[in-house]
């Protein structure tokens, strides 16, 4: 599945060590599934949700906490208790109840390892939309229509573990946001892209005007925004920070109709027209890449990375461990 480094404007770890989580994501997603996969063919699923093994994800990778955040805090809550203090009851919440981004909840009568395998990826959806806009100090609060988003869904399950979405992110230049649609860096190409759907087998006629035109047989004739000023946008964004980061990948554009058609004979040589028929083949293609991540792919995500906004929102749980320091100076 692609792997979601940026959302919208909220915070994303990929922000802070692009080198490392990537690759962590990719080892350790596989080795969550051997992990299930395994419980499932010995007939003790049910016991897996019960009692994780040792070194899953359940206790490592996803809850991050900081050596000793947890002993400090029941420490001093403990030290209040003899000292006959009572402490916030939401502090103590807060403090003992740590965030397991991982906590698979399927039906554990299931039947074959496919529908195993697609529970598992229904799971990894949820994750992922948690581990793409968290830190282990901050937070954002994700929109719940991305959630039920059909194109994240699309990129996140169907393309390779070596693809880095930037899904609708927002670019702070010369001070002025900026939202794009979609950039997808593969291991040999950065991908803008927009889609242009509408109803199944919906027809646009492309021109060079700012208007493109939308038919379809249960329809009246309508205008539509030319597309290619999207992708026209996102690739000079990207070139701009490629260029200042001495980035090498290639920018790639291409407009996206998987359920409809695109008439543009007169369309730009850069441009990939992506409809009903040629998206199958496209699609194909990027999926069969099994190249590893690539030093330069790594490079443009950061070059991205560095000048996307951000708006996010300290974790509670630092806050108390804050407190917890001020109040063991006191002790």
């Amino acid at each position: 599945m692609g792997q979601l480094i940026k959302l919208q404007d909220y915070i994303s770890r990929y922000e802070q060590d692009i080198y490392r989580y990537p690759t962590q994501f990719v080892r350790l997603k596989q080795q969550q599934w051997e992990n299930l996969k395994a419980a499932f063919l010995a007939g003790e699923l049910e016991q897996f949700f019960h009692d994780p093994p040792a070194g899953s994800p359940d206790e490592d990778w996803t809850q991050e906490t900081r050596p000793g955040l947890m002993e400090k805090v029941r420490g001093i809550f403990s030290k209040a208790a003899t000292k006959g203090e009572s402490p916030a009851s939401d502090s103590q919440n807060s403090s003992d109840s740590q965030e397991n981004f991982f906590s698979l909840q399927m039906p554990t009568n299931i039947g074959s390892l496919d529908e195993l395998k697609q529970n598992y990826l229904n799971q990894l959806l949820r994750f992922q939309m948690t581990w793409g806009s968290s830190t282990m100090y901050e937070k954002s609060f994700v929109d719940q229509s991305f959630f039920l988003d059909e194109r994240l869904r699309f990129f996140l399950q169907r393309f390779p573990d070596t693809f880095l979405l930037l899904y609708k992110p927002v670019f702070l230049l010369k001070n002025a946001p900026v939202e794009v649609e979609v950039i997808l860096l593969s291991p040999t190409d950065a991908w803008c892209l927009t889609f242009l759907e509408a109803e199944e087998d919906a027809v646009f006629a492309g021109s060079s005007e700012r208007f493109w035109l939308k038919r379809h047989h249960q329809h009246k004739e309508k205008k539509v925004l030319n597309p290619m000023l999207a992708v026209d946008r996102m690739e000079k964004i990207a070139k701009q920070l490629f260029s200042l980061y001495d980035v090498s990948l290639p920018i790639k554009k291409a407009i996206l109709s998987r359920n409809g058609y695109i008439d543009h004979p007169l369309a730009p040589y850069d441009v990939t027209l992506l409809d009903k028929r040629t998206f199958p083949e496209w699609f194909q293609k990027m999926r069969g890449l099994s190249s590893p991540l690539k030093h330069q792919q790594l490079k443009a995500a950061q070059a991205l990375l560095d000048y996307c906004q951000t708006t996010s929102s300290r974790r509670l749980e630092w806050d108390v461990d804050l407190d917890v320091s001020e109040e063991e100076n006191k002790l």
